[in-house]
């Protein structure tokens, strides 16, 4: 592709700009921060599912060596609020406050201490004497309803040939980030409230910690350090705000952490949904109606229900080509762990059904797998059908598809595990193997809402400084964005000094979420350092007295046509002391109304022991369509660590609730997420392809992957011992079971 052939910094791989910090141990985290006098703060979590706090009594908690404040919710402020770090205003309810009256499930806040010492807080927690009045299921418990189509979808089904409609559950997870949630608090000497934290949303914790403390913006600075995974967990405003109310009433530095069993039931979790999924076709398999009902499980609070289930069906359904559409959601409010933004953000409920049910209709036809879906995937100059009609918790805007590698995705995925095996399996052992395989896509960005902006300055020894508002969760954000700064600017990664997620001194950003920040962040740096390019091409004019036309900036200098050049450092030099005294410096904002989606095909190989019901995934395939990756290596790592993420979801993890409705292992002993030794033999492809509205060609990489494992396992183990399996995690004893009763 032409495109790649004239890159020098992108499309390539360059160490990390934090690589050295990282590995050295001088990468500082939000808990590396040690501030003397700091107060530690412990909360004292609700028992019940449900209950109104009748009576509290914290006297003998206050009262404690070591404690310098309790607070409850007789001694807090009372604001409504969502804790979804979105957009304003916010398309989630204000349901949460930061202490109630009521508590919603075991694992809600009560009451918290701050004391000197961690061990002083546990201490004064077990004083506080709290009498519950346990309340009934709610009655109402609506969060929030939505529905959308194209076509007429019942006219759809009559007119087909073959109708199937099957029922697909998809359970809890969390997102298990190996840092905890933390935050460290503490006053300036401007008596400002400084927040360091970990958190993928800076800008949105500013504003919605102001709204909860009633204090005014200008008086918060938050500050994201390097963190240790996200993963959508920490787009939520969980742990600033008590903290920070500690800080204000005491004058002390103040800390929060969540241990890890805190983090598994009172921090947020992916949905749980039934998934309906109704499908008409003919009987070549040409789909010609799609429908999708979904029932979602919101848990305690609505913080992204309607977002999240929105995605269900926005991103999944277009996936394939049909003239009827229709797409139907309930999501509840329970009394249990909450939901929240997970990496895929819905998407991965969604595919688990469409992908599961496009392997049954060809099965029900007889027809290869890749054969169905090739004939009815969208393609380059298709429309998104759902794009208007359905949006993203707001107004939908009408979306073209400028570039799909899907098809080039499946042929070398195909090529890669060797989808011609799949016939010669042996199907009588002990030891089965199948095959099975799902194409995907995601999104870039939320049109019309993600805005970020960026802001560039020459240096006058030829580097440059780039503010960023973007926020790099592990995820090497920070050396992308330097990337597309030294591309754009004719000069090596080296020349970039960046410094990100800093409310005061960097310009805004939505923040780390809805896979936005390479395409929407990076293009606004992109735009940034195209304007300083052109301000330093024009004072290299004016020094030279000579007409802009025919100069060139790169290789860190202006070239003139008669080959003659002035170093960017000289440039900075002449403009800072001598010719036309200024500072050559930019910033940009960027908006965009497509969402370019990135495409993907999975394939694997399992082999299940029809004795033991015990399944192992030999072989994972992923090829990826990321539009130009801008870190090769940084793409293929995003695209392993969601497949391992996926498959921990579709083999091993699970909430387990007793009668009660608490959490009943919620520790990394009873929740197994896939570690590096449970991996499989792993093939990453990355399949270019060229995204006009992305910066040098890009889109995201880093969600997409997260889709494929669960609907994949159930289609491979289908494949090998003829069970289908509609709901996950997959487990032996499942397999067991059913084998079993097959028989």
């Amino acid at each position: 592709m032409k495109e790649y052939d004239a890159f020098k910094v992108v499309n390539k791989s360059p160490r990390r700009v934090d690589a050295l910090k990282l590995a050295t141990g001088q990468g500082t985290f939000t808990d590396d921060e040690v501030l003397p006098g700091t107060l530690h703060v412990k909360m004292l979590w609700s028992p019940h599912a449900h209950a109104r706090i009748a009576s509290i009594d914290v006297s003998e908690a206050e009262a404690m060596p070591g404690v310098h404040c309790v607070l409850y919710h007789g001694n807090v402020p009372r604001v409504a609020h969502t804790t979804a770090g979105q957009g304003f205003p916010e398309p989630s309810p204000w349901d949460a406050y930061m202490f109630d009256t009521k508590v919603r499930f075991v694992g809600d806040r009560v009451a918290a201490v701050a004391a000197e010492t961690e061990v002083q807080a546990l201490k004064a927690l077990e004083r506080i004497k709290v009498e519950y009045e346990v309340l009934p299921k709610p009655e109402q418990n609506i969060a929030c309803k939505l529905a959308a189509s194209v076509g007429d979808v019942e006219a759809g089904f009559a007119a087909s040939d073959i109708v199937l409609e099957r029922t697909y559950d998809v359970g809890y997870a969390q997102q298990a980030p190996i840092e905890p949630h933390v935050a460290i608090t503490h006053l300036d000497e401007d008596d400002r409230l400084v927040v360091r934290v970990a958190t993928q949303v800076p800008f949105h914790s500013r504003r919605i910690l102001a709204q909860v403390l009633e204090i005014p913006v200008a008086r918060v600075r938050v500050l994201k350090p390097r963190i240790g995974g996200g993963f959508g967990v920490k787009q939520e405003i969980l742990v600033e705000d008590v903290p920070a109310l500690v800080t204000l009433r005491t004058g002390r530095p103040a800390r929060w952490a969540y241990t890890r069993s805190e983090e598994l039931v009172s921090a947020r979790t992916r949905h749980a949904q039934t998934l309906t999924m109704k499908l008409g076709a003919k009987r070549d398999g040409t789909l010609v109606a799609l429908s999708m009902n979904v029932l979602g499980n919101s848990g305690a609070y609505g913080a992204h229900a309607l977002t999240v289930v929105s995605c269900t069906g926005g991103k999944a359904l277009p996936l394939y080509r049909a003239e009827h559409y229709h797409f139907d959601a309930t999501v509840m409010y329970t009394n249990l762990p909450v939901g929240g933004a997970f990496r895929g953000y819905g998407a991965p409920q969604g595919f688990y059904a469409v992908e599961i049910l496009m392997d049954e209709l060809a099965h029900e036809l007889g027809m290869d797998p890749v054969a169905l879906r090739r004939k009815n995937m969208i393609r380059s100059g298709d429309d998104n059908p759902l794009a208007v009609a359905l949006g993203e918790g707001g107004e939908g805007f009408p979306q073209r598809i400028r570039s799909c590698g899907l098809d080039a995705c499946i042929t070398q995925g195909m090529e890669a595990i060797g989808w011609e095996r799949r016939a010669t399996f042996d199907k009588t052992g002990t030891k089965r193997r199948g095959m099975g395989m799902v194409a995907l896509m995601q999104g870039s960005g939320i049109p019309g809402v993600d805005m970020a902006a960026s802001f560039l300055k020459l240096n006058d020894d030829g580097s440059f400084n780039l503010l960023a508002g973007a926020t790099d969760i592990g995820t090497g954000s920070d050396t992308v964005l330097s990337q597309i700064a030294a591309e754009e600017l004719g000069v090596s990664v080296d020349d970039i000094i960046i410094y990100t997620a800093d409310t005061d001194l960097t310009p805004f950003d939505t923040g780390a979420y809805a896979s936005s920040t390479t395409y929407i962040s990076g293009m606004s740096v992109k735009k940034a350092a195209a304007a300083v390019k052109q301000q330093i091409i024009s004072a290299a004019a004016k020094i030279w007295g000579v007409p802009e036309d025919g100069l060139v900036a790169k290789d860190k200098a202006v070239h003139r046509p008669d080959g003659e050049t002035l170093s960017y450092g000289d440039v900075c030099r002449s403009t800072l002391y001598h010719v036309n005294q200024h500072q050559i410096m930019d910033h940009a904002s960027h908006l965009s109304f497509e969402c370019p989606p990135p495409f993907a095909a999975h394939f694997c190989e399992v082999e299940v022991d029809v004795e033991t019901g015990e399944i192992e995934v030999l072989k994972y395939v992923a090829a990826v369509d990321c539009g130009v990756a801008i870190h090769p290596k940084g793409a293929e790592g995003q695209t392993e660590g969601g497949v391992q993420m996926g498959l921990g979801w579709a083999l091993t993890e699970r909430y387990l609730f007793d009668e009660g409705g608490r959490m009943v292992n919620d520790t990394f002993g009873g929740y197994k997420i896939f570690g590096a030794l449970d991996m499989p033999q792993m093939t990453t492809l990355l399949v270019p392809t060229y995204e006009p509205s992305g910066p040098f060609g890009a889109k995201s990489v880093s969600e997409i992957p997260i889709n494929g494992p669960a609907p994949l396992l159930s289609n491979a183990i289908f494949d090998a011992i003829g069970v289908r399996f509609r709901q996950n995690p997959i487990t032996p004893e499942m397999v067991w079971r059913a084998l079993r009763e097959q028989q």
